[in-house]
């Protein structure tokens, strides 16, 4: 991906500049609402000190003591660095979720539940492809 330039209107961009900015992998995930496969991303695994910014924009969207071992297949979060995340019904798929997007750029993370084992109740299932970590001790 291309440097990030602050005074860039994340809405305005093409789908051909959002083609040119991300990988494949990336476009079909955060522009076409995809997932990945299970287990098959890279911020599984619970990293205390990272910062997980979009993948799309480089929004800080969670820290990695948001972070917790989900049993899922894809990294979890407790709870997301505040106004980072807008939240959409969905219902594909024959199920009704709830959908997160970046605030900044509207790409699609993943999804929340109400079934997290913390104190927030909350599970952020976040595409790991969504996601670039940044600030690691």
């Amino acid at each position: 991906m291309s440097n990030q330039q602050s005074d860039t209107n994340w809405n305005d961009l093409s789908d051909e500049q959002w083609r040119e900015r991300l990988t494949p992998e990336q476009y079909q995930i955060l522009r076409q609402q995809g997932t990945e496969a299970p287990f098959s991303g890279d911020f599984i695994q619970v990293n205390e000190h990272g910062e997980y910014h979009c993948a799309g924009c480089g929004q800080l969207l969670f820290t990695g003591q948001q972070q917790f071992e989900g049993h899922c297949g894809w990294p979890s979060f407790d709870e997301a660095i505040d106004g980072a995340i807008e939240y959409r019904e969905d219902s594909s798929h024959g199920m009704q979720r709830i959908e997160i997007v970046c605030s900044r750029c509207k790409g699609h993370l993943g999804h929340v539940f109400n079934d997290g084992p913390t104190e927030t109740g909350q599970r952020y299932c976040v595409n790991s492809l969504a996601l670039t970590n940044r600030g690691e001790d």
